[in-house]
């Protein structure tokens, strides 16, 4: 081992010992650039100390490992597994910021090596130590989201994903706006991909909630996925063009709006009641669906624009006839019109019955009557959803009133209407005198 890194070891013990963890980390950060020269001695420096005591310099010493590349690939999976497992979590909440580099490194170098599935646990685990609580965003969320998506093993994320997001971890001023957006876009296609489509597109819509100075090819996408599943989702709503409007009409969709010219066109197409202009457009555009990678989702556009139909139906008709559903709904035969409807009584989406014997469909009202033991249940769960989230309201409205900032900004803006209705008053007062 080379003599700064001995000293450096030296240094780690002593503070640790001492349990000045504020001044060890202090000490870390001037530390990296002298890291970075002896990467051929860290595995001795790192032998040197005991995990469970010296958690902030083996987490240095890691960091300055993954940066350099230095050691098999294997030893540091295996070396970042032990580390997150084992270390103090009293001891690495004092570098947030140095810990979720070390776990953007990690995530990188399996998406490298198309390992994105050794990492899901070790991810899981690592969101779990530094997290303040279970609601807190940390920027290691959008890594596990990766890796889900990469090894499309999705269970891991929707265990983070499921969880309502009330406080983002700062991470010593280094948590930054990407790792939101990345992390509410993964979401996004996560639950695109397991058809959870009204979470989906809660996620893209907090996309573009997000201030942004200048578009880019993410947001491009996320655009193109929010029409769609807007398209999938509001088979009862009023035409589509009502239906992203409220995206469309921030001036960051409109300018979106540009780049995405087959799916606006999709949507205007499934305003209206003939499917044929809706797959004209399919048709059209088959080949810029398929490099999106969306063909699958546009397929489900076309499902959604025939079960519209057929729930239009249901608002004006007790009975028909299998072949008058075909032939209202403007489907192709009596069969496709049995599976339709089938399908969407399977799926909660229709209330009716088929008698087989003479091919009459009979609609019937929701048999829910929402005193069942499970809807009550369910109400209770939500509400008390409603009143956490209230209470979490009410803590961040009085945290923000404490605010240093807020209250010296508060105080100028006071000072100022102050000032503002003075010299208003005062002038009101010379113009009253020279009437007189």
């Amino acid at each position: 081992m080379s003599f700064p890194l001995e000293s450096f070891v030296n240094s780690v013990k002593t503070l640790s010992s001492q349990g000045n963890l504020s001044c060890l980390y202090e000490f870390l950060e001037n530390s990296s650039e002298m890291l970075s020269k002896n990467t051929t001695h860290l595995e001795a420096a790192l032998s040197s100390l005991e995990l469970g005591q010296h958690s902030l310099g083996i987490l240095a010493l890691l960091l300055a490992r993954f940066k350099a590349g230095a050691g098999e690939p294997a030893t540091l999976d295996r070396q970042m597994a032990e580390f997150v497992e084992g270390c103090a979590v009293d001891q690495i909440r004092y570098a947030p910021d140095s810990y979720a580099e070390l776990c953007h490194l990690y995530t990188k170098k399996l998406l490298e090596r198309s390992k994105a599935i050794k990492g899901l646990r070790v991810l899981q685990q690592a969101i779990a130590k530094i997290q303040a609580s279970p609601n807190q965003l940390t920027s290691i969320h959008a890594d596990l989201c990766h890796l889900a998506l990469s090894a499309k093993c999705f269970r891991p994320a929707l265990d983070v994903l499921d969880v309502d997001i009330a406080d983002i971890s700062k991470e010593n001023g280094k948590f930054e706006s990407r790792h939101l957006l990345l992390y509410y876009y993964y979401g996004g296609l996560i639950y695109t991909a397991v058809k959870q489509f009204e979470r989906a597109l809660f996620c893209f819509e907090i996309y573009f909630s997000v201030p942004s100075l200048s578009l880019s090819h993410i947001m491009v996408e996320a655009f193109k996925k929010h029409i769609l599943l807007t398209l999938i989702l509001r088979v009862e709503a009023p035409p589509p063009k009502h239906c992203y409007s409220e995206v469309a009409r921030t001036t960051m969709g409109r300018r979106i709006r540009p780049f995405c010219v087959p799916y606006v066109e999709l949507a205007t197409a499934f305003a209206q009641r003939s499917p044929e202009p809706l797959l004209a457009v399919v048709t059209r555009h088959q080949e810029q669906f398929a490099r999106d990678q969306n063909t699958g989702l546009v397929k489900q556009v076309v499902a959604s624009h025939n079960k519209m139909n057929i729930q239009r139906l249901t608002k004006t008709f007790v009975t028909l006839s299998l072949s008058d559903v075909a032939s209202r709904a403007q489907l192709p035969s009596a069969q496709k019109a049995e599976l339709h409807v089938l399908g969407m009584i399977e799926e909660g989406e229709i209330f009716a019955a088929i008698d087989q014997r003479d091919g009459m469909v009979r609609f019937q009202d929701s048999p829910e009557q929402y005193a069942a033991p499970e809807m009550v249940a369910r109400l209770e769960r939500e509400l008390a959803q409603i009143m956490a989230l209230e209470r979490r309201l009410q803590q961040l409205d009085e945290e923000i009133q404490l605010e240093p900032q807020y209250v010296q900004k508060a105080t100028k803006t006071q000072h100022e209407d102050d000032s503002g209705q003075a010299c208003s008053s005062s002038q009101n007062n010379k113009v009253a005198n020279n009437i007189m």
